[in-house]
């Protein structure tokens, strides 16, 4: 993993100290709210409903076991003894105190970390596969990409105070593990018809008020292109984006309201006079500077084992082990939606012990994926029974990795002020109807994915069930939506019609759900099937009508 230079270390250090002023004078009363809500924000410091939000970024979700131990150090110490992974893979800590805010993030940059960059109208944490380095299916590690793109994008002179916030995603596999197509631009590792490698370049997708999907506006941009033809889209948005109205300011209301051909047409020129005028292109030393710092690690020459599949340890390798590409290796997901639980959150114990399992058992990395779980990107087979037993230990080892149980949600009205609905029990609550893990495997892959409010931080619109709280009159209410997919075959949701009431929506899905499990063809997913049918049948029944026999 990428590791701080001098350079690097001393401007996080400069940063602190310059925060930590700013704070002063906020404490003080220098600084009015308002004076003080650019300073913090950009130093990833919220306001919520009941207290500051402190959101830590983790770079393309990397973290090593030390920087694991000092977020339990931090959740002990400054927190309530835990912390929140969200589905940009960053951290957050939501009871910090203002006047402790420097000390965390003192704290944070003795490992390597910052908060800089996590809110505010500039290029957030860029994002990528949670499998990078491990997936079979890569055509190479996205993580020196993501990299690059992040030491370009800190603190950018000319993009640190965009018409809005904007978000990069990198994947290099024909899997899309990284959501690619609802980022404001992404990156696709591609070869060529000659096999060289080069990116495939996305823009214009988004969640939120109006969800779109981005679309291509670079076929195959060559690999020392790739920042001159970012600095192009950037430039085209810096430069044409709505900065009147809010709801209309992100890049994919322009790139969907000119065009694919016109957007294309302005991002290619735009290059071609960054690219007169002298531009950015990246040597090979540079990129290969970078890429060692993501060299495998030293793996042991094995072979693959044949694993167990019953019994406990055998459903949790069936549902949260997934093949490598090493052989007699393996990549284990960690649940962090044990039946109950809050989506995401993770104890203090709990990091701390798992950066124990990762020095007692070689592992350098794990990874925090969008999907609020953990990774373990490079398991001996061999080691996967007693990894199994320590985190049995720890309430770690929930077998429902891509589950319907594995539920992505915000953490909605019980601590956002911008949020309209409690999500956090209407998850829990789903999750219970649905704990015995018989009927979930019975169900297959279905992603419930939910946000307390429109702006979608719980990824409604991609969820094969998605769930959107609304407030009418003071009433809480919940919108489904069927059929929204962010992997490679990328959909977006359609809502089914009014809201049900909190005490309604989980009846609701069990309808829709037993509706799926009469209708299903062999070997359909829930999204196969929902695609095959249309909204019509699961509608008919979510509200309350019996299931037609034509069906």
């Amino acid at each position: 993993m990428y590791r701080y230079d001098e350079f690097d270390a001393r401007f996080v250090a400069e940063r602190t100290e310059q925060f930590r002023f700013q704070v002063q004078r906020r404490l003080n009363g220098e600084l009015t709210e308002d004076q003080f809500k650019p300073l913090r924000l950009m130093n990833g410091l919220y306001l919520q409903l009941h207290a500051y939000m402190l959101r830590i970024a983790v770079p393309y979700g990397t973290l090593s076991a030390r920087q694991l131990r000092k977020l339990a150090e931090i959740a002990r110490k400054y927190d309530k003894g835990y912390g929140h992974f969200t589905t940009r893979q960053n951290m957050q800590f939501n009871w910090p105190k203002l006047k402790d805010v420097p000390d965390i993030l003192a704290e944070l940059a003795t490992v390597e970390m910052h908060c800089i960059q996590t809110s505010g109208n500039c290029i957030r944490n860029v994002t990528a596969d949670h499998f990078a380095g491990a997936a079979a299916d890569e055509i190479e590690d996205p993580r020196p990409v993501a990299e690059l793109i992040r030491q370009w994008s800190s603190l950018h002179p000319e993009f640190s105070f965009l018409p809005r916030k904007f978000k990069i995603a990198v994947i290099a596999a024909p899997h899309d593990r990284a959501a690619l197509r609802y980022h404001d631009a992404a990156v696709e590792i591609v070869k060529n018809d000659e096999g060289r490698t080069g990116y495939r370049v996305w823009v214009g997708g988004g969640m939120g008020r109006t969800p779109y999907l981005a679309y291509v506006v670079g076929d195959f941009v060559e690999k020392p292109d790739l920042l001159g033809f970012l600095e192009a889209i950037m430039r085209v948005y810096n430069e044409n984006g709505r900065r009147d109205n809010i709801f209309k300011a992100r890049i994919k209301i322009l790139a969907h309201s000119i065009g694919e051909d016109e957007m294309r047409e302005r991002v290619l020129r735009e290059f071609q006079e960054i690219k007169t005028s002298g531009y950015l292109q990246v040597p090979d030393e540079e990129r290969a500077r970078i890429a060692a710092y993501f060299a495998p690690p030293d793996f042991e020459r094995l072979t693959d084992e044949a694993l167990p599949t019953d019994g406990d340890l055998g459903r949790w390798i069936v549902n949260n082990v997934t093949p490598h590409k090493q052989p007699g290796y393996a990549v284990a997901t960690i649940s962090l939606k044990p039946i109950g639980g809050v989506p995401g959150d993770i104890s203090a114990d709990q990091l701390d012990a798992v950066a124990q399992l990762m020095d007692d058992f070689g592992l350098t990395e794990i990874r925090a994926s969008h999907e609020q779980n953990l990774v373990l990107p490079h398991v001996r087979q061999k080691d996967l029974p007693a990894v199994f037993a320590r985190l049995q230990v720890l309430g770690l080892a929930t077998p429902n990795a891509g589950l319907i149980t594995d539920i992505i949600c915000c953490p909605g009205l019980d601590y956002c002020d911008l949020a309209n609905a409690r999500s956090i029990p209407v998850a829990q609550e789903i999750a219970k109807r649905f704990a015995d893990l018989d009927r979930q495997e019975d169900i297959g892959e279905l992603k419930i994915k939910m946000s307390g409010c429109i702006n979608a931080c719980g990824h409604h619109h991609a969820g094969h069930i998605g769930i959107l709280g609304v407030d009418k009159k003071g009433v809480e209410y919940y919108q489904l939506l069927l059929g929204g997919s962010a992997a490679e075959d990328a959909s977006i949701g359609e809502i089914m019609g009014p809201g049900f009431g909190e005490h309604e929506i989980a009846d609701a899905v069990e309808r829709v759900v037993d509706v799926y499990l009469k209708l299903r063809r062999p070997g359909e997913r829930f999204l196969d099937t929902y695609r095959r049918l249309g909204m019509e049948p699961f509608k008919n029944v979510a509200y309350g009508e019996q299931l037609h026999a034509a069906h």
